[in-house]
């Protein structure tokens, strides 16, 4: 609407002040003409004004008069409507009787009424003024042919402005819809939804990233809900077994003691089990969360000597040869309870799946921007194909068996996700002709690690 509003002002406003311009310029030459010719008169009247102007027509000019300083006018050009013998006070002549020339343009009723007056002087006294004006509807003619075209040509603009407004809002409001009914169905749950936009624009980029998003979000609720499902059989497992000893012990009144405090101790042991995986579950929640410790420079050989000496007994007991190696220096930007639950998790499970007569070596390298701390064992090993599973929470390569020597599934998602969240990386290998190694790197400098 300003464009066609411009469109509609600006050009002729341009075009009547070039034509007020050139008006002003005629009439002065025009009303300078006619005071050419009488100049030299030392008084103006009737006889001596027409016999200096016989044969002077001055182009541009509908009518011109002579006066003398009082107004009364000597010559008339106008025939119908002489005003010979008359007084006249125009404007633009009582400015000129003053002794100031005077030019006055108007557009109005569809023509250009334009008039001037210049004083006739005689040794520096004003014996009379000329006044000339002109009606011209040629050129008001040429300006309303214009106003006209500019307004065609602005109803066709507008109406195309507008038909094009109609198709590309229909577009945009199409596009937005189907973008909000993705919203409100993934806002239900329908994590299936999906924005189908065509194009290359920015409806469609931003289409694209929303299904991104929803992908995303599908497999974070597949994560949770498995997660869930996961959490609640372990957490039942243990539940179960301590209601089925303590409704064995309660149905049985004469249960020998020997027998009650073996079942009690399986009690016990189940409750210590269904505390480790609470534990667990808690600490994921934690890492879950993004709210963890700020890290700080650790030495690793302290830790390491102090899960070493929590090891050793169980190593011990099945006969698991322990063996460390971490130089003096050796550090991680870490919390010293995250390396410490990094190196336990790793060694306990060394000891745990491995077989008597076995070791386990731990071995720490100090580099100048990364630690690289390597346990491996060779004991009963991981299938090649379960390698890159090892990690995800309460997943076993052999059930029972992890079940049987006290595992929650859940220590490696642990390290793993501590690992990620400090910047390192961990890796999963098995070695010929048995047994795992665990290589796990982690920056040994500040700035290195990802922000907390």
């Amino acid at each position: 609407m300003i464009v066609i509003v411009l469109m509609n002002t600006y050009p002729l406003l341009v075009s009547e002040d070039l034509v007020f311009r050139s008006k002003y310029a005629a009439l002065l030459s025009g009303a300078a003409a006619i005071n050419t010719a009488v100049t030299g008169l030392d008084e103006l009247t009737e006889e001596n004004v027409g016999a200096a102007l016989t044969g002077v027509e001055p182009e541009g000019v509908s009518r011109a008069i002579v006066t003398d300083p009082y107004g009364r006018v000597l010559y008339d050009t106008r025939e119908a409507g002489n005003a010979t013998g008359y007084y006249v006070f125009y404007t633009e002549l009582v400015s000129a009787l003053q002794g100031s020339s005077a030019v006055y343009c108007v557009y109005k009723e569809g023509a250009f009424h334009s008039s001037a007056a210049q004083p006739v002087l005689y040794r520096n006294e004003i014996i009379g003024g000329v006044y000339v004006y002109e009606y011209d509807t040629q050129q008001a003619s040429l300006l309303l042919t214009l106003q006209n075209n500019l307004m065609t040509i602005s109803v066709g603009v507008a109406v195309l402005v507008l038909m094009l407004s109609l198709v590309f809002s229909r577009q945009i409001t199409s596009r937005l819809a189907n973008l909000l009914n993705a919203i409100r169905g993934v806002r239900e749950g329908a994590y299936n939804q999906r924005a189908v936009i065509t194009g290359h624009d920015e409806f469609t980029q931003i289409a694209g990233e929303f299904n991104d998003l929803v992908d995303r979000l599908q497999e974070t609720e597949g994560a949770r809900r498995q997660f869930v499902s996961d959490a609640s059989h372990e957490l039942k497992t243990p539940l179960a077994a301590i209601r089925l000893l303590t409704d064995s012990i309660l149905q049985n009144e004469n249960m020998e003691g020997e027998t009650l405090r073996e079942f009690v101790g399986d009690i016990g042991q189940e409750a210590e089990r269904l505390s480790r995986i609470t534990e667990d579950l808690l600490r994921l929640t934690r890492l879950d969360s993004g709210v963890i410790e700020a890290p700080s420079r650790v030495a690793v050989e302290a830790v390491l000597g102090r899960v070493e000496k929590m090891i050793r007994p169980v190593a011990e007991e099945k006969a698991v040869e322990l063996i460390t190696i971490c130089p003096p220096g050796a550090a991680v930007i870490a919390t010293e309870g995250e390396v410490h639950q990094i190196l336990y998790n790793l060694m306990e499970n060394a000891v745990k799946y491995n077989r008597r007569g076995g070791y386990v070596r731990v071995r720490v390298e100090a580099g100048a921007e990364t630690t690289v701390l390597t346990v491996e064992d060779n004991g009963i090993g991981i299938p090649t194909g379960d390698l890159d599973n090892v990690f995800k929470r309460f997943y076993r390569v052999d059930k029972a068996r992890s079940r049987a020597a006290g595992g929650t599934g859940l220590g490696l998602s642990i390290v793993s996700d501590t690992v990620s969240r400090r910047g390192g990386a961990i890796r999963a290998e098995s070695l010929e002709p048995c047994g795992t190694r665990f290589t796990v790197t982690l920056p040994s400098r500040e700035g290195e690690e990802d922000a907390p």
